[in-house]
């Protein structure tokens, strides 16, 4: 079969959680016997045609001259160049800006959309572009035959509110086996003597809210921020904090042993994501067996259950901070933590149940002309 996944900057994943996924998959999906096509960024750094298997089609990505706009103009390109193109499967990974070139959609391929978090409740846009963003979910609902989401919480919203059936698929992590005792030492930390948090800088992560409950703490230990700070907000947490000599910005980190590391030695981990499904970085904390503090929202306790701390404002996470966990505790919530990642977010479980459902609507929607599969819109 052959299958286009477009919606994302790119694989090697060096950005986040849907670059991680399409890299995943796109591989697994190769070593089952199918052709993938992955639509990269004309500027990412993997310049390759093809990549272990996948073939590379860069497309023209203006976002780094027009900012957000330049995302509608990118998604516009890819799609341009799938429509010339005999794909059988078209997998959009989100909706955000391809939703708008649904007129372009291809009438004999079949239209998945991992359905992503609920993009309208960010609270980094305003108002008239939270309305824009509700809308194209709208939009990607109606004019893709199948959806997926990636959550359990978000599953029951679009089920509920569009009246479909998603397919629930979430993702997964692996458990790694590596650390490099050279990593401590390059960042001057010790294990267990440090706090550990992982995100893009956006205000729905609640990183302002996590570091300003640890500057409030009187604790020695420091505080490791991973994640690019060349956007507004992050340039504002860097500047509002530079005064905290405790808590250190890294940038951006993918090398996956180092994060690894890092993320296995931590006293804690903080995980603030509040938008959105099943998160990349929570489920590898999980499988690197970090204790985690997770803010309390109905996505995280979904993944995590009762095998978590949990915060809701700044004091709280102070009060974390200062006061050491049980250690009989931690260690229940973290093997407890492990084992969800062996049986429920694997990525061979992940890739095998993103090729059956594939393959299903393939099958199925070819098999019967007038065939209305589950999960589509009945509008």
């Amino acid at each position: 079969m052959k299958i286009a996944i477009i919606g994302t900057r790119g694989i090697p994943n060096n950005y986040g959680g849907y670059e991680q996924i399409t890299e995943q998959l796109a591989e697994g999906l190769i070593r089952k016997g199918h052709e993938v096509t992955v639509y990269n960024s004309h500027n990412h750094p993997n310049q390759l045609k093809r990549w272990k298997g996948i073939t590379i089609q860069h497309c023209y990505d203006p976002e780094y001259i027009l900012g957000t706009a330049g995302q509608f103009v990118y998604d516009l390109n890819c799609i341009r160049h799938a429509r010339k193109n005999d794909f059988d499967v078209w997998l959009f990974m989100g909706y955000t800006s391809s939703s708008v070139w649904r007129m372009l959609f291809p009438k004999n391929s079949i239209i998945i959309s991992n359905m992503d978090g609920m993009e309208w409740k960010r609270a980094k846009y305003s108002k008239p572009v939270q309305r824009f963003l509700k809308y194209a979910e709208k939009l990607a609902v109606n004019h893709s035959q199948f959806h997926i989401a990636d959550s359990s919480a978000i599953k029951e919203y679009l089920d509920n509110f569009y009246s479909i059936n998603c397919q629930f698929i979430p993702y997964g992590a692996t458990l790694p086996s590596v650390q490099r005792k050279n990593v401590l030492r390059k960042y001057k930390a010790r294990k267990g003597e440090y706090y550990l948090l992982i995100a893009r800088m956006e205000p729905e992560n609640n990183i302002e809210m996590i570091l300003d409950g640890f500057h409030l703490s009187c604790t020695q230990r420091k505080f490791l921020v991973i994640g690019k700070t060349d956007n507004k907000f992050g340039k504002y947490l860097v500047n509002k904090f530079s005064a905290d000599k405790r808590i250190e910005f890294l940038g951006g980190l993918f090398h996956q042993e180092t994060v690894h590391t890092l993320r296995a030695n931590t006293a804690m981990y903080f995980h603030g994501h509040s938008v959105g499904g099943t998160n990349p970085s929570l489920l590898e904390a999980m499988a690197s067996e970090a204790l985690i503090a997770a803010h309390d929202n109905v996505f995280n306790k979904s993944v995590l259950g009762v095998d978590a701390f949990y915060f809701s404002d700044s004091n709280d996470v102070k009060e974390l901070v200062e006061t050491r966990p049980d250690t009989s505790l931690a260690s229940n919530f973290m093997n407890a933590n492990v084992e969800k990642i062996k049986q429920s977010y694997n990525w061979e479980k992940i890739v095998n149940s993103y090729e059956e459902f594939i393959c299903h609507c393939y099958q199925n929607a070819k098999s019967e002309t007038n065939f209305k599969p589950e999960g589509y819109a009945y509008k």
